[in-house]
């Protein structure tokens, strides 16, 4: 009960800084974005050679 109580008080406070500093956050998603989808592209491309590799 105390992780769901503590949960909905972080998505709140969380929601908050969102919508009073907009600003800020879209400049971090501007950044932040494009280096998660590097990363993640990465992964992908080396799990499906490692998928390959092991068919093989």
């Amino acid at each position: 009960m105390v992780h769901i109580i503590g949960g909905a008080v972080a998505a709140v406070l969380g929601l908050i800084g969102i919508i009073g500093w907009w600003d800020n956050f879209g400049d971090f998603l501007r950044g932040f974005l494009p280096l998660v989808l590097f990363i993640g592209g990465l992964i992908a491309v080396n799990t499906g050679m490692k998928l390959q590799k092991d068919k093989k």
